[in-house]
């Protein structure tokens, strides 16, 4: 998707504020229950059990895009949306701006590296200790009560576990449960006074 532009600074793949924040992604929702519910307590319950849909986040007085439910596993977001396509993103720091809602919640992140091999990072707040297989290295990740920043150094991470160097991001999958404002890539740190306004998440003083 990205692999013919000119990348540096910040490229950002999703924003919840906008007409169709979820344009470069696909969504992916199961309902974990299939048996029939019969009162409206039972259709609530099941209803909020997996859902992708925006609300506005009174920490941050702005829409988010929330994604929830009962099995993570089976609710997400994908980019690229097609299964055939790859982002093509060789930026190597991947930040996301993210809600904890003290749930089970992890994402995953698809890259190449210099032997061509696809290798697979996949953080979860659920896990204790880090795992190195050959294509996957599943993570622990905390996150704070609230509105976590969370920033992703794929080329120390692909470097730590395979001992190869990091080329591009080929995949990025969110899965329930959290509020999202913002997932874009950077070329390196930066402070906040350095971030665009944009691109900065808003709190209350």
């Amino acid at each position: 998707m990205f692999k013919n532009t000119f990348q540096s600074g910040f490229l950002s793949i999703f924003y919840s504020i906008g007409n169709e924040p979820l344009q470069l992604w696909s969504e992916h929702i199961t309902q974990a229950d299939s048996k029939e519910t019969t009162s409206v307590e039972e259709i609530s319950q099941a209803t909020s059990k997996a859902h992708i849909s925006r609300v506005a986040d009174e920490q941050i007085s702005s829409l988010t895009l929330e994604i929830l439910s009962s099995n993570l596993a089976d609710t997400y977001i994908s980019c690229p949306p097609r299964p055939d396509r790859t982002l093509g993103i060789k930026l190597p720091y991947l930040v996301l701006l993210l809600k904890n809602l003290n749930r089970y919640f992890s994402f995953e992140v698809e890259i190449m590296d210099d032997m061509g091999i696809k290798r697979r990072f996949r953080a979860s707040n659920f896990q204790g200790s880090t795992r190195v297989k050959p294509y996957i290295t599943t993570m622990p990740m905390r996150l704070d009560p609230g509105w976590n920043q969370v920033t992703f150094n794929l080329a120390d991470f692909t470097k730590r576990a395979y001992g190869t160097q990091y080329v591009e991001t080929l995949r990025v999958t969110i899965h329930a449960n959290c509020r999202l404002r913002r997932v874009y890539f950077t070329d390196k740190l930066y402070g906040e006074d350095e971030l665009p306004p944009e691109f900065k998440l808003f709190l209350p003083v």
